[in-house]
């Protein structure tokens, strides 16, 4: 096969259709994905199939079960595709929106409009809601996307992306705004990367090691997370109930997610009352902790820390534990370990949150909360494509508004500069 030829014609059809797209007003997108949702509640049968075929090949092959769970599409989860499509469609429009406007001294009329980033291209794994997902946001803020799941949910993976073409061409939307990788081969995802002619911005989602490989072979600009490496520091002021609480709920409430807290930062003042408290708290949710020399002293049953484990994204019931002198030598080793991702302080001292929040370089920093709401949801954006903890374009969690650039647009009434 033709692997880039194939790429090619995939990314041409996304960036003609991508044309139309910026030109489609809110109340045609809004149609188009209540549509959508509505097409792929009348085709759970043929949806079920496809994914029915996905996971008796992943058990074949020798998938955990925890990955095949990813993969399974239940009637439940079919529902919430679907409702999402249905939320999407009822957020705000950013397209359009005028940013700022000046008037010059000569009489052009200067402003900043928002307007859809193109052609974006999302590379995923195994879970098919994210092709769903996906296309949902990408097509509201009037974009083409190009939709590259893992070889796992193939089946799946063309089956929604099927139904959701289906209902484009019927709602008079340009079907080829959605374009799925069919093939397999890594190949295909090689010459996709090469299309920056093509191609204006390229999602990984997934593990590190795929987002590494796309930002290493990408010649398009790639908006990326490589891992959450989130610390909280409770400070000597903190009030002990809340910061026991807001620890226990950052890692154990949902433990595998990019805002779990991985490392815990104490201040040496309160870590003989705090730690032992937090350890009977945790360990009878099964956490296990992993010290510093001075962690170690005092809760004398626990696994040393090395360094690798400053640096690790457990995605799990494991808490690395450090006793630190205080603010500035947190803040410290967050930037040496962090991932930039999302920071808390847990502190009685407005001046004392005030230095963390200005000094953590993250892409979200928190005073007295915890680390989970790092989420486009909870922050209000009704829903995200991913989060980022590059500087440019994006930061953080990616909505809506994230998904669109701006250009300038000037007015004139004959004038020519001097």
């Amino acid at each position: 096969m033709d692997f880039r030829r194939y790429a090619e014609e995939l990314a041409g059809a996304a960036r003609e259709a991508s044309r139309v797209m910026a030109e489609l007003s809110a109340e045609e997108k809004n149609r188009a994905l209540v549509a959508m949702a509505e097409a792929l509640e009348d085709s759970r049968a043929e949806i079920e199939k496809a994914n029915l075929r996905d996971l008796a090949a992943g058990e074949k092959s020798g998938l955990k079960e925890a990955f095949i769970d990813r993969l399974r599409l239940t009637p439940a989860r079919l529902e919430e595709m679907c409702r999402g499509l249905r939320q999407v469609a009822g957020l705000d429009d950013y397209v359009g929106r005028v940013i700022d406007r000046r008037v010059r001294p000569n009489g052009l009329e200067i402003s900043r409009v928002r307007v859809p980033l193109g052609v974006v291209a999302i590379i995923y794994e195994s879970r098919p809601n994210v092709t769903v997902d996906a296309a949902g946001l990408c097509l509201k803020s009037g974009n083409a996307v190009i939709l590259r799941g893992g070889k796992e949910a193939v089946n799946s993976n063309r089956a929604l992306a099927g139904v959701l073409r289906r209902a484009a061409r019927k709602s008079d939307f340009p079907a080829a705004a959605i374009q799925v990788v069919e093939v397999v081969d890594r190949e295909v995802v090689d010459e996709l990367l090469k299309l920056n002619n093509l191609i204006d911005v390229v999602i990984p989602r997934g593990g590190e090691s795929l987002i590494r490989a796309v930002a290493a072979k990408s010649s398009i600009p790639v908006i990326k997370h490589y891992k959450g490496v989130c610390h909280i520091y409770v400070a000597a002021s903190a009030g002990v109930e809340s910061a026991l609480r807001i620890v226990d709920n950052a890692k154990t409430q949902r433990p595998g997610v990019c805002n779990a807290v991985e490392t815990l930062l104490v201040d040496r003042a309160i870590a003989e009352s705090f730690l032992p408290r937090l350890y009977d708290l945790l360990r009878a949710k099964g956490v296990e902790f992993r010290g510093c020399p001075e962690t170690r002293r005092i809760l004398t049953n626990i696994a040393a820390a090395g360094e690798e484990d400053w640096y690790a994204e457990y995605l799990d019931l494991i808490l690395a534990v450090k006793v630190v002198g205080g603010v500035g030598e947190a803040v410290d080793h967050i930037e040496k370990f962090g991932s930039r991702h999302s920071d808390a302080i847990l502190t009685g001292s407005e001046e004392e949150a005030e230095i963390f929040l200005r000094r953590v370089d993250s892409s979200a920093v928190y005073a007295n909360a915890s680390t989970r709401f790092t989420d486009g949801g909870q922050f209000g954006l009704g829903a995200e494509i991913g989060i980022s903890t590059d500087k440019l374009h994006a930061r953080g969690p990616m909505g809506l508004e994230e998904l669109t650039t701006y250009k300038w647009v000037i007015r004139g009434s004959g004038q020519a500069r001097p």
